[in-house]
């Protein structure tokens, strides 16, 4: 029997991308407003998509140095390259992003 803190067992078809800006000095502290434009694309993108089940997690590390990334479910490896370039944020030129397939050893199953 599997509680609501019990880890579950992981999905496949797993990919997880994460950014690097392509502006030198970039700070989201300080953003130009093309990049808080390209910002709010990206985070709406993500919404539509978590709320159509496609995104397991997105967020960005807090201190400035860590990582952002999205980890997403899709078909195939061509199939998340293409929800990646279409991120507002790559799509628009404020964010590189690397695409890796992932496996989601554990996972905390939903309250």
């Amino acid at each position: 029997m599997t509680t609501a803190n019990d880890p579950v067992e992981a999905e496949t078809n797993q990919y997880v991308y994460h950014f690097a800006p392509v502006r030198d000095g970039f700070d989201p502290e300080s953003m130009t407003p093309q990049e808080v434009a390209a910002a709010e694309h990206h985070y709406a993108y993500l919404k539509a998509a978590t709320e159509r089940g496609q995104v397991l997690l997105a967020g960005r590390s807090l201190d400035g140095d860590g990582p952002a990334l999205v980890i997403i479910e899709a078909e195939s490896a061509d199939a998340a390259r293409g929800f990646m370039e279409n991120d507002p944020f790559v799509a628009e030129g404020v964010m590189r992003a690397s695409l890796h397939p992932f496996r989601a050893a554990l996972v905390r199953a939903a309250d």
